[in-house]
């Protein structure tokens, strides 16, 4: 009897108070994940390491404007909407055993009837990591480095096409969406493309893409490692470089040179034109408005000027 009671009193054993932690540790914990998202599985690593080989990918720049660099859109809504906007990728992420959705559905039905999209599958893990740790729902796009044009470029294939230059120049412009705006402005008044500085700039990226709502795709886009520079350039080759500033000498009803040879010059909308770009202006103008607002964005200042060089050239 004693020996009963020495064993029973021993710290081996179930104790008084466990609270059924024993019985929930003997709970079965889920069926066996498949071996591809197994962490250490060969099929895992295989995954792995295809999803890697395809992010690394990148396509090479074919002109003298250089390239951006390349970008993900993670999420289903983003992903759906940049497929259906048409902003260009090379592959579609999709996240082994996700939740097939009907966004999810949609999105692959887009990137199919497009072309020219590569699917691949790839783990949770490795999505995570692709977009550091972003919550991408399982569904990454990885849209390429955009391709800029020269600011050469620009003037001469207007005159190519026997017509006078008509180029928007950004100075100063960091939101995506403004430069978007512009492209497509650009394009409904016939213009030759935009330019924008390499550095402190927006750049073409998913969202000015999408806001250019498809004209991107046949308006170039321009890059200059110095904006300043290339301003004198194209004044050099008879362009003539005319600034958007409040306090312009004229009024853009009035300036003679928008008929011809032309650059508009378009700056931020908190401080417009920085000093250096200003004094290389051959005019400041400003747009008149009667209704007192101080300011527009660059899409829509960039968009009134337009119609006034488009209307005088018709």
């Amino acid at each position: 009897m004693a020996a009963n009671n020495r064993r029973m009193s021993g710290k081996k054993g179930a104790q008084v108070g466990s609270g059924g932690n024993r019985r929930r540790g003997l709970e079965g914990k889920g069926p066996t994940p498949p071996a591809e998202a197994r962490k250490g599985h060969v099929k895992n690593r295989i995954a792995t390491a295809k999803a890697k080989k395809a992010a690394g990918r990148r396509p090479a720049a074919k002109n003298r404007g250089g390239k951006g660099t390349s970008e993900m859109v993670v999420g289903r809504n983003p992903v759906f909407e940049a497929l259906r906007d048409g902003v260009p990728a090379t592959t579609l992420y999709v996240q082994q055993f996700i939740d097939n959705d009907e966004r999810v559905r949609e999105a692959l039905q887009l990137a199919a009837e497009r072309g020219g999209i590569h699917l691949m599958e790839a783990p949770r893990p490795e999505l995570d990591r692709m977009t550091n740790g972003l919550n991408h729902q399982g569904l990454v796009l990885q849209v390429p480095p955009y391709e800029y044009a020269h600011p050469e470029d620009l003037a001469a294939a207007a005159y190519d096409a026997g017509e006078d230059p008509l180029i928007v120049a950004l100075d100063g412009v960091t939101d995506p969406r403004n430069l978007g705006a512009v492209v497509r402005s650009v394009s409904a008044f016939g213009g030759h493309g935009v330019l924008v500085p390499e550095r402190r700039a927006a750049g073409m990226t998913a969202g000015a893409w999408k806001t250019s709502a498809g004209a991107a795709a046949r308006t170039p886009v321009a890059r200059a490692t110095n904006l300043t520079r290339a301003l004198e350039q194209y004044k050099k080759a008879g362009v003539a470089v005319v600034g958007l500033a409040a306090d312009g000498e004229h009024e853009v009803g009035d300036l003679q040179a928008l008929g011809g040879p032309v650059v508009i010059v378009v700056g931020s909308e908190g401080k417009g034109l920085s000093r250096l770009v200003g004094e290389t202006c051959d005019y400041r103008v400003r747009i008149p408005m009667p209704g007192g607002t101080e300011s527009l964005n660059a899409g829509v200042a960039a968009g009134v000027v337009l119609y006034e060089a488009s209307r005088r050239r018709s």
